[in-house]
């Protein structure tokens, strides 16, 4: 086994869901700036937006969880490519060959020629 290359901080840690505020403790070496103080002891608090607790998978029941708002925006750039879209359509006008083609129509076998 290679020496020197495991973490040598490993300590207590609260990992907190923020769906139903269920707090697990467990050894890790994440690096926090939070703190929190559970049964008289203060511990190092990171938390996650989903975890064993809320998971679907785990608690059986599917929840919707859009935590950042991400179909909110997806439909938002959605809506707004389709504006840009049909703001940039130009609208055709019907050019003056087709409207020839229109009024006399040509048979099928005849070759139409034009004069120069």
């Amino acid at each position: 086994m290679k020496k020197d290359i495991h973490p040598d901080n490993y300590r207590p840690v609260v990992f907190q869901d923020l769906n139903d505020k269920t707090t697990f403790i467990t050894r890790s070496t994440v690096k926090t700036e939070e703190t929190i103080t559970l049964e008289g002891t203060e511990y190092p608090l990171l938390q996650v937006h989903i975890s064993s607790s809320s998971h679907p998978f785990y608690t059986g029941q599917e929840k919707l969880m859009d935590v950042e708002g991400r179909v909110d925006k997806f439909k938002a750039r959605r809506d707004a490519a389709k504006a840009h879209a049909d703001k940039k359509k130009p609208k055709k006008k019907p050019t003056e060959t087709a409207s020839k083609q229109k009024e006399a129509p040509q048979k099928m076998g005849t070759l139409k020629t034009t004069k120069s």
